[in-house]
C-alpha cells in the first residue's frame, strides 16, 4: 500500500490489546471443476459484446436461519448447473467453470464453459455457430435469482455476470447477524490429518522449523473453520539407533540420570553434539551405544525410562516454542507407529511389492531411479517403513480422509515415492481427485541477508525460541521508547502487545510468501508498519474499531435495526470482496496455499482505506450502513487473522 493510503488512515505507531467484542472414496472431479480453475483467461474484448437480463422460474441463493451458504462461487455455479442441463441436455458430465474476473469493467464474475461446449458439439449438426451463441443460450437457460442483476456475453463465449448490490447488501447484514461461521468452506472431506512441525528428540527447534509449524497450523485452522475435523499430528523422531549414544553418554555423564533434572542435563543440543563426538572417537563408547539401541528396542526398563526421560526434556523445550505461537499439536511420533511396521509390510509383502535388492528389502516405483527401501540391509526400519506404516495406520485406524504432510520441499521425492508405494498397495486410489488421498506441502528456506541459510554469525542454525523472544523484544522496545508507553501501560499490557505484534510479523513475514518459494528473514521488513506486514494490518484492523468506538452508536444493535445501502462504487466494491471471502479460504484449502488469504487480507485492507478515504463514515447521512461495513471488515479481519494464528489487536 502506498504511504499517501496509508496516510489517510491516520495510523499511529501504537497498539493496545483488549478482548474481543462479544459476538469412503469421494470423487473430487464435479467439486474441483470450478473451484480449482480460479485463474482464467479475462475476456476484453467488446467484439460481439451483449447484456442480458437473467429471467426465468425463481431459485433462492438467499441462506435461511444460519445455515451455511457456501461461497459465491459456489452459488453462482448451482445456477449455470441447471442452465447447462437445460441449454444442452444432451451433453453429460458438463461441470460449471465459474471464476473471478479479473478485470471489475467486465464484471464480477465469469463462466467459462461456452468455448469448451463449442469445441464438444462443433460438426455434429448441431443450430450453434460458434460460442457466443453458445454463450447466449446459457444466459438464456438461467433461472432467476435474487442474487445476479445481469449478464453479457464478450469475446468467443465468455459470460461475465454482475452481481445485485442488494443482494451483496443482505448477504452482508445477514453474515453479522448469523456470524463469519455462516460464510466457512464446504469441502468434500470430513476428517484430515495434518502432520507438521516434527522436531527431533534432543535437538532444539530452529528456523527451519518455523515454517512447517505455522504453515501446518494455518491449514489446519483453515479445514478446522471449514468444519473439517481436523488431527493435528506432531511427527516427532524420536526413535532410531541415536537414541543408543544418547542414552549411554546420559549413563556416563550423570550416573544419578534417574534423579536428574532438566537443568542438569543442560542443553540437549550441546548434550547431542557431544554424545555424537564420542560416538565418532571412542570406539567402546560407540560398540555400548549400539548395544543400548537393542536393549531399548527390546523394551529393557533402565533404557525405556532414560528414553523417556531424555523425550520428556524434549518435549518441554518444544512446548516453549508452541506456547509463543499459539500452536496445539498431538504427538505420535515415530515409536508410535514402530509396532505395527511388521504388520504394514507384511501387507506390501503380501502385495508382491517388496523385493531384495543387494541384502536391502526394497518396492520400485516406476519412474524413479532407485528403489524405495522398506529393510535396511542389518534388518532395521528406516523413515519410508515408518512413513508407510503412518500413512496406513492414519487410513484405517484413524480413518482420515486427507493426509497431509508439510516438510520442506527436499523431502518431496521421499513422499512422491511413499504415495505411489500406496497406490500399488492399493491403500490410495490411482486417481488423483479421489479421496482419500495423501498430500506433500513443501517449501522453501529461511534465508538471511546474504541470500543464504539463516544462521549466527557463529554459523549456527537460529534458534527459533531466541528467534521469537527478538521480534518481541523489538516491539516491547518500540513501545517503551518510541511511545513512551512504559509508563503509561501496564507491563502486562506491554507484554501482550508485544506478543501479538511481533510473532504476528514473523508468522505473516512467512505466510504472506508462496510457500513453495524461499524466502529472506529481516526483522526491519516484517515489523514495518507500511506495506504488506502485520504491523501495518493489526494497525488498519485497530483503526477500524476505533471508527466503530468513536461513533459512539452501539453496533450491537445496529446489526439488528440498521441496513446497508451500496450506494458508492468503493462501498460496493468493499461489500463484493467481503463476500469473496469464503472462497477464497476454499481455494486456499483446496491448494494448500495459505499466502492467498493474506493476498486477500491485504485486498481488503487497500479496498477499506480507499472506501474510508471516499466515503465519509461518522457524521455522514449514510452513517449506519457505512458503520456496518466497517464492522463486517472488522470481522472478516478477525477472522483471517485467526485462521493465519495472529493475535488481532483492538485499541491504538
Amino acid at each position: 500500500m502506498s504511504s499517501l493510503a496509508l496516510s489517510s488512515l491516520k495510523l499511529p505507531t501504537v497498539l493496545l490489546l483488549s478482548p474481543p467484542p462479544p459476538a469412503k472414496l469421494i470423487h473430487l472431479s464435479s467439486f474441483s471443476s470450478f473451484l480449482l480453475n480460479t485463474r482464467v483467461p479475462q475476456a476484453t474484448s467488446r467484439e460481439f459484446f451483449s447484456v442480458v437480463k437473467v429471467s426465468s422460474r425463481p431459485i433462492s441463493t438467499m441462506a435461511t436461519d444460519k445455515e451455511i451458504v457456501g461461497s459465491v462461487k459456489e452459488q453462482l455455479a448451482k445456477l449455470f448447473e441447471e442452465s447447462l442441463r437445460a441449454a444442452f441436455p444432451d451433453i453429460e458430465d458438463v461441470q460449471p467453470m465459474i471464476a473471478i474476473c479479473n478485470d471489475s469493467r467486465h464484471g464480477d464474475y465469469q463462466c467459462n464453459n461456452a468455448m469448451s461446449l463449442w469445441n464438444k458439439i462443433k460438426g455434429q449438426g448441431t443450430q450453434f455457430r460458434g460460442p457466443q451463441p453458445v454463450g447466449k443460450a446459457i444466459i438464456d437457460n438461467l433461472p432467476a435469482s435474487e442474487m445476479i442483476e445481469r449478464c453479457s456475453t464478450a469475446g468467443p463465449g465468455f459470460i461475465n455476470v454482475v452481481l445485485k448490490k442488494q443482494w451483496i447488501a443482505k448477504s452482508i447484514e445477514k453474515m453479522l447477524i448469523d456470524g463469519i461461521e455462516t460464510w466457512a468452506p464446504k469441502l468434500p472431506v470430513k476428517r484430515t490429518v495434518v502432520d507438521f512441525s516434527s522436531p527431533n528428540i534432543a535437538k532444539e527447534m530452529h528456523v527451519g522449523h518455523l515454517r512447517s509449524t505455522i504453515i501446518g497450523d494455518t491449514l489446519a485452522r483453515m479445514l478446522e473453520f471449514s468444519n473439517v475435523e481436523v488431527l493435528r499430528r506432531n511427527h516427532v523422531g524420536d526413535w532410531g539407533t541415536q537414541f543408543g549414544m544418547l542414552i549411554e553418554y546420559l549413563f556416563d555423564k550423570i550416573p544419578n540420570w534417574e534423579a536428574a533434572s532438566a537443568q542438569a542435563i543442560g542443553d540437549l543440543q550441546a548434550f547431542y553434539k557431544a554424545s555424537k563426538q564420542r560416538f565418532d572417537n571412542d570406539p567402546d563408547f560407540k560398540e555400548r551405544a549400539q548395544k543400548a539401541v537393542v536393549s531399548l528396542q527390546g523394551g529393557e526398563e533402565k533404557y525405556r525410562k532414560a528414553w523417556t526421560q531424555i523425550c520428556e526434556i524434549s518435549r518441554e523445550e518444544f512446548q516453549r516454542v508452541y506456547e509463543r505461537l499459539g500452536v496445539h499439536l498431538e504427538e505420535k511420533g515415530e515409536s508410535f507407529y514402530n509396532p505395527y511396521i511388521p504388520k504394514a509390510l507384511d501387507l506390501l509383502n503380501n502385495k508382491g511389492l517388496i523385493q531384495e535388492s543387494e541384502g536391502a528389502r526394497v518396492i520400485f516405483i516406476e519412474g524413479k531411479k532407485i528403489p524405495l527401501i522398506v529393510v535396511k540391509r542389518d534388518g532395521g526400519f528406516n523413515y519410508a517403513s515408518t512413513d508407510l506404516t503412518a500413512l496406513w495406520y492414519r487410513l484405517n485406524e484413524e480413518k482420515a480422509d486427507w493426509m497431509i504432510y508439510v516438510t520442506d520441499v527436499g523431502q518431496r521425492e521421499h513422499f512422491e515415492m511413499v504415495f505411489a508405494a500406496a497406490k500399488l498397495a492399493g491403500w490410495l486410489p490411482l486417481n488423483e481427485n479421489d479421496f482419500p488421498k495423501a498430500s506433500h506441502v513443501g517449501f522453501g528456506l529461511v534465508l538471511g541477508d546474504d541470500g543464504k541459510r539463516f544462521r549466527t554469525r557463529s554459523t549456527e542454525v537460529v534458534k527459533l525460541v531466541d528467534l521469537l523472544d527478538e521480534a518481541k523484544s523489538r516491539c516491547k522496545l518500540a513501545l517503551e521508547e518510541r511511545a513512551g508507553k512504559a509508563t503509561e501501560w501496564t507491563a502486562e499490557e506491554l507484554e501482550q502487545t508485544a506478543e501479538a505484534v511481533g510473532y504476528g510479523a514473523v508468522k505473516y513475514a512467512d505466510l504472506k510468501n508462496n510457500r513453495l518459494t524461499n524466502y529472506t528473514f529481516n526483522f526491519d521488513q516484517m515489523l514495518s508498519d507500511k506495506g504488506n506486514t502485520a504491523v501495518y494490518l493489526l494497525y488498519a484492523h485497530a483503526r477500524i474499531c476505533s471508527i466503530i468506538r468513536k461513533s459512539g452508536r452501539d453496533i450491537e444493535e445496529l446489526k439488528k435495526v440498521g441496513g446497508i445501502v451500496l450506494a458508492h462504487p468503493d462501498e460496493r466494491a468493499l461489500g463484493l470482496h467481503l463476500l469473496q471471502f469464503a472462497e477464497i479460504v476454499e481455494e486456499a484449502c483446496i491448494n494448500l496455499l495459505p499466502n492467498l488469504l493474506c493476498e486477500y487480507l491485504y485486498k481488503l485492507s487497500e479496498d477499506f482505506t480507499k472506501f474510508y478515504t471516499n466515503c465519509q463514515v461518522v457524521g455522514s447521512t449514510e452513517e449506519t450502513s457505512r458503520l456496518l461495513l466497517c464492522e463486517a471488515t472488522a470481522v472478516v479481519m478477525r477472522k483471517c487473522f485467526h485462521l493465519l494464528g495472529i493475535t488481532p489487536v483492538y485499541k491504538i
